[in-house]
């Protein structure tokens, strides 16, 4: 590791690979169980596999890495010469990952700190790498968090979903959960709102749902340089021409990412998950 200050974040940031090994970042997987059986996310377990389990209404739960997980990643980031950690996380509405980092930090060889940056996917992607690129130039761990919550601040992530039904039985609609019984009958457009999943628009059909998103994103966006993050679960396709668009319509995009999501995203929102992250520089 060639500076002091080290980036670790959760499985669920679903930055690309290549990404964390230039930037150094460290992801501690979640865990997602299906029937008996419980896989760490981005390992043991694909998306393509999870959306087969979710078609087939197989059980499919998610839960945190444990205490003693994360312990052991902060031990062998100290070890390999990182003197503080930052340690930047999925919103607490959503998973009890940043309690489970909380509570390793107390016993970590080197100072961390935990941050919930009230993100998800990308969006949370976007504020490690923030905070990365932060310390790669030499700044403190004052500094790289900063970066990171100066990014979720400005981070706005809209999704459209083919039905609430994972949402609402996982618990995590938060607010919309009072709009479900009409809702269920239309195509949401629903967005990320101080941590919590909120409900944005109602839309009748799924093309009108997908146009609306576009939308959504091309006036969030606005002249600004933005970083945009696409994603969606067994709908590459969706997720292709949203792209393409965007590539034409948005003035001041710098970089574009495409991705399917990972299992735990997955399990909560189910197959047909379109989504986007617009992240300002």
């Amino acid at each position: 590791m060639s500076r002091h200050v080290a980036i670790v974040t959760d499985s669920t940031a679903y930055l690309p690979q290549r990404t964390m090994e230039r930037h150094d970042i460290t992801a501690v997987p979640l865990t997602v169980v299906l029937g008996n059986q419980a896989l760490e996310e981005g390992t043991e377990i694909s998306a393509r596999s999870l959306a087969l389990a979710l078609q087939k209404r197989h059980p499919v739960t998610t839960s945190r890495p444990s205490p003693e997980v994360f312990a052991q990643t902060y031990r062998k980031v100290a070890e390999a010469g990182a003197t503080s950690i930052v340690s930047l996380h999925l919103s607490a509405e959503f998973s009890g990952t940043y309690d489970a980092a909380v509570l390793a930090a107390r016993e970590a060889p080197v100072p961390v700190r935990v941050v919930d940056t009230g993100m998800v996917a990308m969006a949370l992607g976007f504020c490690a790498l923030a905070a990365a690129e932060t310390a790669d130039s030499g700044g403190t761990v004052d500094e790289a968090v900063a970066a990171a919550e100066k990014r979720a601040a400005a981070t706005s992530a809209y999704f459209y979903v083919d039905t609430l039904d994972y949402l609402r039985r996982g618990g995590r609609i938060g607010a919309a959960q009072a709009l479900l019984g009409s809702a269920l009958a239309v195509k949401p457009l629903l967005s990320l709102d101080d941590g919590r999943i909120e409900m944005l628009e109602k839309v009748r059909t799924a093309s009108k749902a997908i146009a609306r998103l576009e939308e959504i994103v091309i006036e969030r966006a606005g002249a600004h340089d933005v970083d945009i993050a696409v994603h969606h679960l067994a709908a590459p396709e969706r997720a292709a021409t949203l792209a393409d668009r965007l590539r034409d319509r948005v003035p001041g995009l710098v970089d574009l990412h495409v991705s399917e999501v990972g299992a735990v995203i997955g399990a909560h929102t189910g197959p047909g998950l379109l989504g986007a992250v617009v992240s300002p520089r």
